[in-house]
């Protein structure tokens, strides 16, 4: 991918992930190390139960870092499937006899169309992101 293609859509994730952490995933953190404090301080339990304890805690942060990770993976895998077939279209054009310049513009077109459209996709998915977050009991 082009690299002003690549740092528009870095830019844009970065900062839907800076929103999420602002805005939700450091309430949750806050929340897991008051809570993993509280296990600490019951002097009756065995070792394991405070440990049984914190790792309760942590639960709710971990489901949402894993449902964020699952989330980017499943935007970066569309955004790789779309600039594979722009790839393939290239190879096409220049199999048939195209000259460099037309193929690279074509790549370029066709990356800057995945781009924009997987773009697009943030808010939608940002949205998602926002409701599943707010969905885990903590």
């Amino acid at each position: 991918m082009a690299e002003a293609h690549q740092a528009r859509v870095q830019k844009t994730i970065e900062d839907m992930v800076q929103n999420l952490e602002r805005d939700h995933i450091r309430k949750m953190q806050g929340l897991m190390f008051k809570c993993s404090a509280e296990c600490c301080e019951r002097s009756t339990d065995s070792m394991s139960q405070v440990h049984s304890c914190i790792e309760r805690c942590h639960t709710p942060l971990a489901q949402a870092q894993g449902l964020v990770t699952s989330e980017l993976e499943k935007f970066q895998d569309r955004l790789t499937r779309c600039t594979m077939h722009c790839n393939d279209k290239a190879r096409d054009l220049f199999d048939s006899g195209a000259k460099e310049p037309a193929v690279r513009a074509l790549m370029d077109k066709c990356v800057g169309s995945c781009v924009d459209d997987h773009i697009n996709l943030i808010p939608s998915m940002t949205h998602r992101l926002k409701e599943n977050l707010d969905s885990i009991p903590q």
